[in-house]
């Protein structure tokens, strides 16, 4: 029996035997990126070193990261699916030898002294190659080699990695699969295939082109780099045999505690075992945001929406098997106790967790009750019309419109599971294709930006991107000294052409405040200051003042950037070495870019 700790202690001893540097993991918040709501892999952090950027521990490193994706969130609930996991990540910077990168994923999938998996078990699947790249046949050799049986080539939808928009670093991919046992679905039966015969449980990144607008062709990365991930909670039950990830360590513990308090069995049919899963899942996600350093609270847009509706959704499911959600903030102590071992922001939070949740309980009760009402009102304003239409011979369906639907899901906190089960009751259905059209609508106006921006805030490694991201930290510099230290950014967006960078503020700047930090930037840009760049430890970077929030996203070394008596920040960089590099900064324009936060735009002219 494998518990989650110590698949991470065999994780560490295996890289650091190997001389890869352990660094830490970072918030699930991410910092810098407008366009993603939540970390959803290791490398969203590390963008900049994947660019070109030294990286303070070298070109060999490994971590363990906590990240939250929803593109998967209706398959949650089957035994292989969760919003929030733990990746195991390693990278090797500027180069990408793939034969020793996929020597070293056979040695610790399969040696004794690791997961000791039988490499009968194992399945893999290569790129089969397209016009932007050829087919991986150095990957498909160097498993041939290792004694790996089950090669497949797959198209770019299976092995080809991107991030999401499709900008910023990419390339062709290979995929580690367990063999189930299960017997094959057909004789053509892959890894590519749904049927649950395999199941993916680590994937090597070769990370050899970059596309750096959308919709542009990728171009060849001037020093490519591996990315790989190791989902533990799949890797966990794998090793231990267990149906679902839900049936080993801190999932199972919650689950038994569930099965303890509801009126429903967890194994009683598959809608009470997929509501069990749901609530345990949704949970834990909660409890990792609201834990979080960057205190996230639910609301109606961006990450607070998401968190909303997995509360929301746990709710419902709770409804769904008899559970009082007054137990939820015992279930949150459960996931506190284990994860704030490794995670401190957590621990610290235990009580801000537990009244966040017992308040958007209290508020979705009441919702609720006033969206039955709403619900009531649908179904009399159907049955009306359908009167008025038995005059006229027109014909209507007993079906509630997705409008109508994504109303009481949006308004009232109404799941459409919900409103589809009132719906059957009196013998209506619902619209689903419609209420999904308005709410990947909703979707897109909550996202934090557009289609088309870039990873951690940088385009490209360019001088002259380089040269915008210095005129950051001056701007920053700038809106400091006149509205004090409380002002942080809030995201940056750095293209060749131009800069955009968010920061709190609670009123729109006049155009005397405008012309000051224009004024401000300026001069430092023509006391032509040296950009200089010092890694040293994080103790030192908070005893010289350098800017930075000092949590556990850090490391024991950083890099600390000082444009003389006028900034210092913990940075990932590229940077001017110089401000007289800059010429000239101007800003365009200042507009509000949520509540709260305002957005700067500007050029160097």
């Amino acid at each position: 029996m494998k518990t989650d700790r110590e698949l991470k202690e065999l994780w560490f001893k295996f890289f650091t035997k190997h001389g890869f540097k352990r660094i830490p993991g970072y918030s699930i918040i991410p910092e810098n990126d407008p366009t993603v709501l939540f970390t959803t892999a290791g490398m969203h952090p590390l963008v900049p070193y994947l660019l070109g950027e030294p990286h303070p521990y070298g070109d060999k490193i490994f971590d363990v990261q906590r990240c939250i994706r929803t593109n998967d969130i209706d398959e949650v609930g089957d035994a292989s699916h969760l919003t929030l996991f733990e990746m195991l990540g390693n990278w090797t910077l500027g180069q990408c030898n793939k034969r020793e990168m996929i020597k070293l994923s056979y040695e610790f999938l399969t040696s004794p002294e690791y997961l000791n998996i039988p490499k009968e078990r194992l399945a893999v699947t290569v790129f089969e190659g397209n016009e932007t790249a050829p087919r991986d046949e150095e990957a498909f050799n160097a498993w041939k080699e290792c004694g790996i049986e089950r090669v497949f080539y797959l198209p770019k939808e299976n092995n080809w990695w991107a991030l999401g928009g499709g900008v910023g670093p990419c390339g062709p991919d290979t995929e580690m699969f367990y063999d189930t046992g299960k017997e094959k679905c057909c004789e053509q039966c892959n890894p590519s295939c749904d049927c649950g015969k395999y199941l993916e449980i680590w994937n090597d990144v070769f990370m050899q082109y970059l596309v750096k607008e959308a919709g542009s062709k990728a171009e060849k990365l001037s020093r490519p780099n591996i990315d790989t991930g190791m989902g533990l909670e799949r890797t966990v039950a794998v090793l231990n045999g267990a149906e679902s990830v839900y049936d080993s360590g801190c999932l199972k513990k919650v689950i038994d505690f569930i099965g303890s308090k509801a009126e429903k069995k967890y194994k009683e049919n598959n809608q009470t075992m997929r509501s069990y899963r749901i609530i345990t899942d949704h949970l834990r996600s909660s409890v990792f945001i609201l834990g979080d350093e960057r205190g996230v609270v639910p609301s109606n847009v961006g990450q607070g929406y998401i968190l909303r509706r997995f509360i929301r959704r746990a709710i419902n499911c709770a409804r769904n098997i008899g559970l009082d959600c007054k137990y939820f903030t015992e279930i949150s102590d459960i996931f506190v106790d284990e994860y704030g071992k490794d995670y401190s922001d957590i621990a610290e939070h235990r009580d801000f967790i537990k009244q966040e949740l017992e308040k958007e309980v209290e508020k979705f009760s009441k919702a609720i009750e006033e969206g039955y009402k709403e619900f009531e009102k649908v179904i009399k304003g159907i049955e009306k019309h359908k009167e008025f239409a038995a005059k006229t011979g027109e014909v209507v369906e007993n079906k509630i419109s997705g409008k109508s639907a994504f109303r009481l899901y949006d308004t009232f906190g109404f799941p459409f599971e919900l409103t589809k089960e009132l719906a059957q009751e009196k013998g209506y259905t619902v619209d689903k294709e419609e209420f999904d059209e308005k709410f990947r609508e909703h979707q897109e106006k909550s996202r934090v930006a557009s289609v088309g921006t870039f990873k951690g805030g940088l385009a490209d490694t360019s001088k002259q991107s380089a040269r915008l991201h210095t005129a950051t930290h001056l701007l920053l510099a700038g809106l400091q000294k006149m509205f004090g230290k409380q002002v942080v950014q809030k995201g940056s967006n750095i293209t060749p052409e131009r800069l955009r960078f968010d920061f709190n503020l609670d009123h729109k700047m006049t155009n005397e405040e405008l012309d000051e930090v224009e004024k401000f930037v300026n001069d430092a840009i023509t006391r032509k200051i040296p950009v200089k760049c010092e890694i040293m430890s994080l103790d030192e970077a908070r005893a010289q003042g350098a800017h930075g929030t000092f949590s556990d996203k850090y490391g024991q070394e950083v890099k600390v950037y000082t444009i003389g008596d006028v900034s210092k920040e913990i940075c990932g960089g590229p940077h001017a070495e110089n401000t007289e590099e800059l010429h000239h900064f101007k800003i365009i324009k200042e507009e509000s870019s949520s509540s709260g936060i305002r957005r700067i735009k500007a050029i160097l002219d």
